[in-house]
Formats: structure tokens, sequence, C-alpha cells
């Protein structure tokens, strides 16, 4: 696929989630990121347990790349953890999902919506390369004092 992204294609899907009132301390904004690191772990290393354990049962994932293609979205944690797990499968590279540049866009003690960048490295034949850039934009909900990815919009700013 020879998908890229043109200069600013994620801004009408950021524009989405406007900013909000952040009423949450510092242990808390630490619990999100937490959260966030799990399941980037997660997904690089094919931990479904964990996977399931960072997603609302209900949780939905889309990915949609340089904003021409969309997949999803995937509704509920089965439907996510089995595209996690034929992914895994057929994959043959270590792949390193690195978020950084975490904003906060809206928080409460229930919701948070955080904006992350996205840089997906791969290490094949003994050489690591970026496979793709992008943006994710997250809902989590706090339940039972655990913070859970709700929903979850990856960018991607090209076919990896």
């Amino acid at each position: 696929m020879t998908t890229t992204a043109a200069f600013g294609w994620g801004s009408s899907h950021l524009n989405t989630t406007p900013a909000g009132k952040v009423d949450l301390d510092p242990a808390g904004r630490l619990a999100v990121q937490q959260t966030l690191a799990r399941y980037a772990f997660a997904l690089d290393h094919g931990d479904l347990v964990t996977l399931a354990g960072v997603l609302t049962e209900d949780a939905t994932w889309t990915v949609n790349i340089a904003g021409e293609v969309e997949q999803g979205p995937f509704v509920g944690r089965p439907a996510i953890l089995d595209l996690v797990r034929e992914a895994t499968e057929a994959q043959t590279d270590q792949r390193r999902r690195n978020l950084v540049n975490m904003v906060f866009r809206r928080a409460d003690a229930d919701t948070a919506v955080v904006w992350a960048y996205l840089m997906l490295t791969s290490n094949a034949g003994g050489a690591s390369n970026v496979i793709t850039t992008g943006f994710y934009t997250i809902t989590l909900r706090n339940a039972e004092s655990e913070w859970r990815i709700a929903k979850l919009f990856v960018g991607m700013d090209n076919a990896e």
C-alpha cells in the first residue's frame, strides 16, 4: 500500500476531541500514562492477557491511514483481541510502539481523553527502522480504581 500522509491530515480527526478542563491530580495522570504504557508493551510482546486487562469490555479500536483508509471500528474486547492475535501471529519482526508527547485533552476522576504521538519501529534482520509515525486519541474510563481504554483511534501517516 502506498498511502502516505499530507501535511495536517490528522487535524480533522484531532479537532473532534476539543480541549476541556483537566481535573486530575499527578497520581491520576501517572496512572493513565501507566495504562497506556502497559497497552504498548502488551502489543509489542503479544501479551493478550495484559492487553485484555487495559481494555474495557466494550472498547472500540479504529485505525486510519493518512485519512484515506479506515479499518474498524473493532468493537468489544474479544474483537480487539482477535485482531491483535491474528496480526501478531503473522508478524515476523519485533515491533516497538513509542507513545510520546502525551497531552491530556480533558480529564476528571472518571474519564480521561489523551492525545499521543506514535512512532512504530521494527527490528528485522538486525536493523532497526521506523515503520510509521502517527497519533492516537484515547478515551479512558476509571472503574474500580483502574484506568482502562474505552475508545482508541490510531492515525498512521503511512501503511505499516
